[in-house]
């Protein structure tokens, strides 16, 4: 079992910046991935930018050269530093991650972006 507690959702003004952060029960190196995805309302849930245990990232289209993914493995948590947001944002952002224990996908509970025009 992984439980994932994301923070640093919120209102922000078209152009801002907001980091979200996302903590880990167990050691994100047991993790053979990790993400975030986003689900604005009426849509389906979207791959916004993951991260392999190797290292290797991938990014949405819409987000490439805005949002950055990384994190701390001291702090068992993974980061995405938002940039120039634009209101298309706009949706509730998940933590994901693929723990190799159990072979299995887990989610954090998801928290708000909001951005205004």
């Amino acid at each position: 079992q992984v439980q994932l507690v994301e923070s640093g959702g919120g209102l922000v003004q078209a152009g801002g910046s907001l980091r979200l952060s996302c903590a880990a029960s167990r050691s994100i190196f047991s993790m053979r991935r990790m993400g975030w995805y986003r689900q604005a309302l009426g849509k389906q849930r979207e791959l916004v930018a993951a991260i392999t245990s190797g290292g290797t990232t991938n990014y949405a289209d819409s987000v490439k050269g805005r949002f950055t993914i990384s994190t701390d493995n001291a702090k068992n948590t993974v980061y995405l530093q938002m940039n120039s947001l634009k209101p298309e944002d706009t949706a509730v952002y998940y933590c994901n991650s693929f723990y190799s224990g159990t072979r299995s996908d887990y989610w954090g509970q998801g928290t708000q972006v909001t951005v205004s025009s």
